[in-house]
C-alpha cells in the first residue's frame, strides 16, 4: 500500500510541476509582449487602403467609374508646386504614431486562460495519485494491476501532451500560448511515471534497485529531452527528478562508480539542453547540484577517491566543453568579457577537487587530479577569456591546499591558548614532501609563466590584470607554505635563495613589460610584478634573518610600493601600500614584542628599535610620497600606521628602559610620567604638522594623544601613582623622578596650550593651561614634602614649618607667574597667578589659622598681607596706571 511519505513525494512533485509550468508561461507572456513592442516600433509606410475581406457568399461590387483626366498644368502653375515640394523636402519625414497598446488581460481572461490550465494540470497529476490510493484502500485491484494502471495513465498523459503539441505546431515554440497546455500535460505524465516506477520499486519490490535506477533515470532524461519542445518547466522538473533519483533508489552498499557515471550522463544532458536553449539558470542549477553530489562519501576512505576524482573531472570537462563561452561548443563570447557562468562553473569543480584532496589527506591520485584540473583551467582561460575568473579561483584553491598541508603536519604553528586545533596533527596518510615540492614547482611555473605571457592578448583590461595577479600571488604563497612546512618558520638559507631567484624573475618580467607598447591592463600588470619583486626580497630577508625581520620587510614593502607609485601612478598601488601597513599592524597585534622574549636588555638599542623604528620611518616616508598625489583613504591608513608605530616605539622603549627589559612589569610613576611627556611632545609636533598638511589623521591623532596625556595625568600621576597615595619612593636630591613626572609634563602641557591657541576652541587651550597649573603646583608641593619627609612621602606628620613652607612656596609661585604675565603681557599667566594666590589665601584662613601656632601663624599672615599689598600696588601703578588729567590752561590777558 501507499504510505504517507509516498503521498507527500507525489504532492511535492506535482507542485513542482505546477511551479515550473507557471514560470514558463510567465516567461512566454513576457516574450510575446516584447515581440509585440518590437513589431509596433517598426516604421509604418503609407499603406494603400484595402477593402475589408469578403465573406465566401458575398460577390464583389462593380468597380466605380474612373474620373476624367486632369488638364496639363502650365509652367506658372508648376513653380508654386516646385517650391512647395522643396519646402516639403526640407521638413523632417513624418513618423507614424506608435501602435495603440493592447488592453491588459482582465480578471475573467486570466481565470479562463491561465489559472484553469494550471489547476487542471495539478489536478491531473493528483488524480492519478489519488486513484491509485483509492484502489489500494478499497482493495479493487492487485499491486500488479495498480502499477500497470499508473503506467498506462502516465503514457496517456504523455501521449495527450504530444498530440496537443503537434496540433498546435502551426505556431512556433516562441509563440506558444501563455497557458502551455501541452507542457502541462507532459509534466503531469512524467510526474505520474516517476511515482509509478518508484512505487513498483519501494512499495511492492517488483523492481530491483538497478532496474529502478535505470528506469527513473530514463524518465528524468526523457523529461529533459521533452523540454526542448515544451519549455523550461519540464527542464526544471526533469533536472530535479534526475538528481533526486539516487536518493530515492539506494542500497546498503553504495556504488560510487555507478552513481557518478549516471550523474555524468545527466549532467551532459542538462548542459546540452542549456546550451541549445541558452538557459543560464539550467546550467548553474546543474553545476550546483553536481557539486552537492561531491560531498557524500568524502570521509569514506581511500577507496572512494577514484570515483570522486572521476566525478569532478567529468563535470569540469563537460562544463568547459559546453558551458564556457567561446571555448569549444559553448555560446559565443563578446569582446573578451569575463562571463560569470563560465568562470563560476569551472571554479565550483575546482572547489570540489580541492575538497577531495583535503578529505583524503592529500592522496596521490587526488593530488594528481587536482593538478590536472588546475592546468586545464589555465588552458581553458588561455583560449577563452570569459573563464579567466576561474584562474583566480584556481590560485586560491592551490594556496588553500598547500596551506592546509603545511599546517596539518605542523601543529605547533596552530598553538592557541586552549591548545592546538583538534584533528590537525600529523597523519600517516599525508602525502610526501617530494610530491608536494614537484607539484608546487609546476604550479609556480605555470601561473608565473602564464601571468607574464598573457599580457597583451586581450582587449579587456581585467583579463591581463587577473593573469598577472595570479602569476605573482601563487609563487609567493607556495613559497611561504613550503617554508612553513619544511623549515618550521626558522632561518633557512635555501629558502632565502629561492626567494631571491623569484625576485629576480619578477624583476626581469617587470623590465620586459616596461619596454612594451601600452595595452589595456599593462600598467597594472607592471605594478603587480614590481610589487612581487619587493615581496620576494622581503621574504628573502625573512627567511635568512630572524623572525622579527618579517615585520620590517612588510613595512619596507609599503615604502617600496609608494616609491613605485611615483613612476607608475596606478591607484591600486596606493591601496597595496595601505594593505602592507595593515599587515604590519596585525603582526604586532599578535606579538607586540616582535621577537617574543628575545627583545634584549640594552636600553634603546634593542629589537624594539628595529621592529618599531624601521616600520615607523618606512610609513612616514610612504605617506610623504603618497601625499604628493592627493589625500585619500590609503594615504590616511599609512599616516595612521606611521603615528601608531612612532607612539608605540616611544612607549615600549620607555617601558623597556624603566623596567630593566621586563616588558610585563607593572606600570610605575616614572613610566607614567615619561609616557605623558611623550604623548604631549607628539601632540605638539602633530599640531604643527597638521597646519602644513591639513591631514585629518594628524588632526585626530593630536586630539587622541592629548586625551591620552590628560587621562594618564588624572588617573596615573594624580591618583594611582601619586607618591602621597602609593608607596613610590622618591630617591635622589633635587634632581629626582618628580621632575620627569610633574615638572616636565607641566611645561609640555603649557607649550601645547600655546600651540593650539587660535587654532582650536578656547576651552581646549584653557583646559590644557589649567592642567599645566595643577601639575606645577603638584610638583612644588611634592618637592617640599620630599624635603621634609625624605624618600617616603607618607611617613610622619606634617609640621608647622612644613605648612608655612607650603604657603610661602605657593605665594612665591603666584608672584613668579604674575611677574611673567607682566613681562610678556600674558593675561593667561596673570589669571593663573590670581588662582594660585587665591588658593594661598584659602589655605591661610582654612589651614594655617588652625594648624599653625605662635610665630609661624604670624609670619604666614604677615607675609601674605605684604604680598597682597605689593600685588595691589603693582596692578595700580604698572598694569592699570591712570594718567592724571592735565590742568586747564590759564587765560591770558
Amino acid at each position: 500500500m501507499f504510505d504517507w511519505p509516498l503521498d507527500w513525494i507525489a504532492l511535492l512533485v506535482a507542485f513542482a510541476a505546477l511551479a515550473f509550468a507557471r514560470r514558463t508561461s510567465d516567461r512566454l507572456a513576457e516574450v510575446q509582449a516584447r515581440l509585440a513592442k518590437l513589431e509596433g516600433a517598426r516604421p509604418i509606410a503609407a499603406a494603400p487602403v484595402v477593402a475589408p475581406p469578403l465573406s465566401p457568399l458575398q460577390e464583389p461590387a462593380e468597380a466605380p467609374p474612373m474620373p476624367p483626366p486632369l488638364p496639363e498644368p502650365t509652367e506658372a502653375a508648376l513653380q508654386p508646386a516646385a517650391m512647395a515640394s522643396d519646402a516639403a523636402a526640407e521638413q523632417p519625414p513624418l513618423v507614424s504614431p506608435p501602435p495603440v497598446p493592447q488592453p491588459a488581460a482582465g480578471f475573467e481572461e486570466r481565470i479562463g486562460t491561465r489559472w484553469v490550465v494550471w489547476i487542471g494540470g495539478l489536478t491531473l497529476a493528483l488524480g492519478g495519485f489519488f486513484m491509485v490510493r483509492y484502489s489500494i484502500e478499497a482493495g479493487l485491484v492487485g499491486p500488479e494491476v495498480r502499477v500497470a494502471l499508473g503506467a498506462l495513465f502516465a503514457a496517456a498523459l504523455l501521449a495527450a501532451g504530444e498530440w496537443t503539441r503537434r496540433k498546435e505546431s502551426i505556431s512556433q515554440i516562441a509563440a506558444l500560448p501563455i497557458a502551455n497546455i501541452p507542457a502541462m500535460l507532459t509534466a503531469a505524465g512524467t510526474a505520474v511515471a516517476f511515482a509509478t516506477i518508484y512505487a513498483a520499486y519501494a512499495l511492492y519490490d517488483f523492481l530491483p534497485p538497478a532496474i529502478a535506477f535505470v528506469l527513473l533515470g530514463m524518465v528524468a532524461l526523457g523529461t529533459l529531452a521533452a523540454a526542448l519542445l515544451h519549455g523550461p518547466a519540464l527542464a526544471g522538473l526533469g533536472l530535479v527528478a534526475a538528481f533526486t533519483t539516487p536518493v530515492l533508489v539506494s542500497t546498503g552498499e553504495p556504488n560510487y562508480w555507478a552513481l557518478y557515471i549516471y550523474l555524468a550522463i545527466v549532467t551532459a544532458a542538462a548542459f546540452a539542453l542549456a546550451r541549445v536553449r541558452l538557459w543560464r539558470w539550467l546550467a548553474m542549477t546543474t553545476i550546483g547540484l553536481s557539486f552537492l553530489w561531491t560531498l557524500p562519501g568524502l570521509d569514506a576512505g581511500v577507496e572512494t577517491v577514484a570515483p570522486h576524482v572521476f566525478h569532478v573531472a567529468v563535470g569540469f570537462a563537460l562544463a568547459a566543453l559546453i558551458v564556457v563561452c567561446g571555448f569549444m561548443f559553448g555560446p559565443a563570447a563578446e569582446n573578451d568579457e569575463v562571463e560569470p557562468i563560465s568562470s563560476v562553473g569551472l571554479a565550483v569543480y575546482l572547489l570540489g577537487a580541492m575538497l577531495v584532496v583535503l578529505a583524503s589527506f592529500h592522496d596521490g591520485l587526488a593530488l594528481i587530479g587536482f593538478t590536472v584540473l588546475v592546468a586545464a583551467t589555465l588552458a581553458v582561460a588561455w583560449r577563452a577569456p570569459s573563464a579567466v575568473g576561474a584562474v583566480a579561483a584556481a590560485a586560491a584553491t592551490v594556496f588553500l591546499v598547500f596551506a592546509e598541508w603545511a599546517l596539518r603536519d605542523n601543529p605547533e604553528l596552530l598553538v592557541l591558548p586552549g591548545g592546538a586545533l583538534p584533528g590537525m596533527g600529523p597523519n600517516p596518510l599525508g602525502a610526501s614532501v617530494t610530491s608536494h615540492l614537484v607539484t608546487a614547482a609546476i604550479f609556480a611555473l605555470g601561473f608565473g609563466g602564464a601571468g607574464f605571457l598573457a599580457q597583451g592578448r586581450a582587449h579587456n583590461a581585467v583579463v591581463p590584470v587577473v593573469w598577472s595577479a595570479t602569476g605573482v600571488f601563487t609563487p609567493l604563497a607556495l613559497l611561504v607554505a613550503l617554508y612553513a612546512r619544511i623549515a618550521h618558520l626558522d632561518r633557512s638559507i635555501p629558502f632565502a635563495i629561492l626567494a631571491v631567484v623569484l625576485a629576480a624573475g619578477f624583476a626581469v618580467a617587470t623590465e620586459a613589460l616596461t619596454r612594451r607598447e601600452e595595452r589595456p591592463g599593462l600598467s597594472a600588470s607592471i605594478a603587480l610584478f614590481a610589487t612581487g619583486t619587493l615581496a620576494a626580497l622581503a621574504l628573502a630577508l625573512t627567511f635568512a634573518l630572524e623572525k622579527g625581520w618579517l615585520t620590517i620587510a612588510l613595512a619596507l614593502m609599503s615604502l617600496g610600493t609608494a616609491w613605485i607609485f611615483e613612476s607608475r601612478p596606478i591607484p591600486f598601488l596606493r591601496t597595496l601600500a595601505a594593505v602592507f601597513a595593515g599587515l604590519v599592524v596585525l603582526r604586532i597585534g599578535h606579538d607586540p614584542r616582535i621577537v617574543g622574549a628575545d627583545v634584549g636588555t640594552t636600553p634603546i638599542f634593542n629589537w624594539l628599535l628595529w621592529g618599531y623604528g624601521v616600520p615607523a620611518a618606512s610609513f612616514w616616508g610612504a605617506s610623504y610620497l603618497m601625499r604628493r598625489h592627493g589625500d585619500d583613504a590609503p594615504l590616511r591608513a599609512v599616516e595612521a600606521a606611521a603615528i601608531l608605530f612612532t607612539t608605540l616605539l616611544a612607549f615600549l622603549e620607555i617601558r623597556h628602559a624603566v623596567n630593566d627589559g621586563d616588558m610585563l612589569a607593572v606600570p610605575s610613576l616614572a613610566e607614567v610620567g615619561l609616557d605623558v611627556c611623550v604623548a604631549l611632545a607628539l601632540a605638539i609636533g602633530l599640531e604643527r604638522l597638521r597646519e602644513r598638511s591639513g591631514s585629518i589623521v594628524h588632526n585626530i591623532s593630536a586630539v587622541i594623544l592629548t586625551g591620552f596625556a590628560g587621562g594618564a595625568t588624572v588617573l596615573g600621576l594624580l591618583l594611582f601613582e601619586n607618591p602621597m597615595i602609593s608607596d613610590a619612593a622618591i630617591k635622589g636630591g633635587l634632581l629626582n623622578i618628580l621632575i620627569l613626572a610633574y615638572a616636565l609634563p607641566a611645561v609640555l602641557m603649557l607649550l601645547l596650550s600655546y600651540a593650539v591657541a587660535g587654532r582650536r576652541p578656547p576651552t581646549y587651550g584653557n583646559t590644557l593651561a589649567a592642567g599645566a597649573l595643577v601639575l606645577a603646583l603638584s610638583y612644588v608641593s611634592l618637592e617640599i614634602r620630599r624635603i621634609y619627609h625624605g624618600p617616603d612621602l607618607t611617613a610622619g606628620p606634617t609640621s608647622a614649618a612644613e605648612q608655612y613652607t607650603y604657603s610661602i612656596a605657593w605665594l612665591a609661585f603666584g608672584v613668579v607667574l604674575l611677574g611673567i604675565g607682566v613681562i610678556v603681557q600674558s593675561q593667561r599667566a596673570r589669571l593663573a597667578s590670581a588662582i594660585v594666590i587665591a588658593l594661598t589665601i584659602l589655605k591661610a584662613f582654612l589651614v594655617d589659622m588652625s594648624a599653625l601656632t605662635g610665630v609661624w601663624r604670624a609670619l604666614s599672615f604677615i607675609g601674605l598681607g605684604l604680598v597682597l599689598v605689593a600685588i595691589g600696588w603693582l596692578y595700580q601703578k604698572v598694569l592699570f596706571r591712570r594718567q592724571q588729567p592735565a590742568p586747564p590752561a590759564q587765560p591770558t590777558a
